[in-house]
């Protein structure tokens, strides 16, 4: 007797609007601003044509710097989050609204104000990317400014959501009053109150936000660390990944969702998403010359050298990129010529990497910037229309991912070919829906109300 078949998973699709990047190719034509309105209107409108789940909003809280100068060859500027989302719900229906929020230069009122305020303009549509900052670079800009030692952004993150998710609550089981003296009704003068005491926040009084559509927003969260994982098992509908290889994503996806036992989850409860960026041609052939010259204009002579900064940790702007790589070795003090960079962290050793670089240079005969090209992101989908729809469905059905976060190098009209010409191929595969089935963002992922049980309760053992 034949064993019954596995039933196919259905893919999550959402697409980032490529902010605080190196991803964007400014040099194209059809590239477009990252400020005015009508960009982030026609993004988040061919993510709704194409049925995607949400769209999603990075942020920076500082103009990354260096050299003491404003790095001019990325995002310069960035509307508020809210007041995008916000406006973005007006020219929307059934699209989620995702922003990244930080949670250590920000309040847990203030934030889960403006989160209910959202969801409720949008119908149930919003969802909160969880994120920690430790760094006095970005911290100058607030109140709090580098006092948080990166041990405990994690423990700050995980109290903000919590007490967050009491503010969310508050009104959990607010009941309306009939006064019959006067025929008006009443709500129960306990809604909205709050109380939490706790070691970073000790806050009292009354949420002033009614319950939202979704009672809580989604939330997501994007740490790679073990700290940031457990975070996420812990606590998140949705978890972005790195990970866009077969075996990576496995393993962080074995990772992940084998956590969450422990809190008392199933695996459905949370979903791993891995932000993705694809190449389409006509051809697999016609792709792959394509994805060369967009890795090219993405990685210009200028920024192989500022990339090469965030090892070096020197002033490398004399260096020809075109030509070998540097003959000095790294300088491995505290202070950082990059400020306000991630990837000033990514090299623990910058010694270290730079001789394995100068050996793949000279194996390979590259220059700088080629260096720059060949070991940096690559394009995760890479194909004809066909190709990249069952490169993305068989990556789901592996136990790789649960979906992914769409990032394209042409800002605003560069997610129109995908969804022409990939989702049609991926909804006659059965895998993709061709209609939203629900109204609210928790519909589409699949994640349960907070009304039916909040995650996060650590299971005795």
């Amino acid at each position: 007797m034949s064993k019954p078949s596995k039933p196919l998973k259905q893919i999550h699709l959402a697409a980032h609007f490529p902010g605080v990047n190196n991803t964007t190719v400014w040099s194209d034509p059809e590239a477009g601003s990252h400020i005015e309105f009508s960009s982030f209107a026609h993004f988040a409108r061919t993510a709704e044509r194409a049925k995607f789940d949400f769209l999603f909003l990075a942020e920076g809280l500082r103009l990354r710097e260096q050299g003491g100068n404003i790095y001019d060859l990325d995002v310069v500027g960035r509307p508020d989050t809210f007041t995008v989302l916000s406006a973005l719900a007006a020219v929307t229906e059934r699209l989620g609204l995702t922003g990244t929020i930080n949670s250590t230069f920000n309040e847990p009122y203030e934030v889960a104000r403006q989160f209910a305020s959202l969801d409720h303009l949008s119908g149930g549509r919003a969802a909160w990317n969880v994120v920690t900052s430790w760094d006095a670079f970005t911290g100058e800009n607030f109140r709090r400014g580098g006092f948080l030692p990166q041990e405990e952004r994690y423990s700050r993150a995980k109290e903000f959501l919590s007490t967050a998710n009491e503010l969310f609550d508050s009104w959990h089981g607010d009941e309306i009053i009939a006064d019959q003296a006067t025929g008006t009704f009443l709500r129960d003068a306990k809604a909205g109150a709050f109380v939490h005491q706790g070691y970073h926040f000790d806050i009292e009084g009354q949420f002033n936000v009614p319950r939202s559509p979704q009672g809580r927003p989604v939330i997501f969260q994007a740490g790679d660390s073990d700290e940031g994982r457990e975070f996420a098992a812990s606590s998140a509908d949705a978890i972005f990944s790195r990970y866009s290889t077969l075996k990576e994503g496995q393993a962080f996806y074995a990772d992940v969702k084998g956590r969450l036992a422990e809190y008392g989850r199933t695996h459905d409860q949370l979903l791993i998403l891995p932000a993705a960026t694809f190449v389409l041609g006509d051809t697999d052939a016609e792709a792959q010359e394509l994805a060369h010259e967009v890795r090219r204009q993405q990685v210009s002579g200028a920024t192989a050298i500022k990339h090469l900064e965030f090892v070096w940790n020197r002033d490398l702007s004399a260096y020809d990129p075109d030509g070998p790589l540097p003959d000095i070795d790294p300088d491995p003090g505290e202070h950082t010529i990059a400020r306000g960079r991630a990837q000033v962290r990514m090299y623990r050793d910058p010694l270290a990497i730079a001789r394995e670089w100068r050996e793949l240079a000279a194996a390979n005969k590259w220059s700088i910037r080629d260096l720059v090209i060949e070991t940096g992101n690559r394009q995760a989908f890479v194909g004809s229309p066909a190709t990249v729809a069952k490169t993305i469905d068989d990556f789901v059905q592996a136990d790789a991912s649960d979906g992914f976060i769409l990032v394209p190098h042409i800002t605003p009209g560069g997610l129109d070919i995908f969804a022409d010409t990939v989702v049609p191929l991926l909804q006659e595969r059965g895998v993709f829906r061709t209609e939203y089935e629900g109204t609210t963002l928790r519909d589409h992922l699949g994640v349960a109300h907070p009304d039916a049980g909040a995650p996060g309760e650590r299971v005795a053992s």
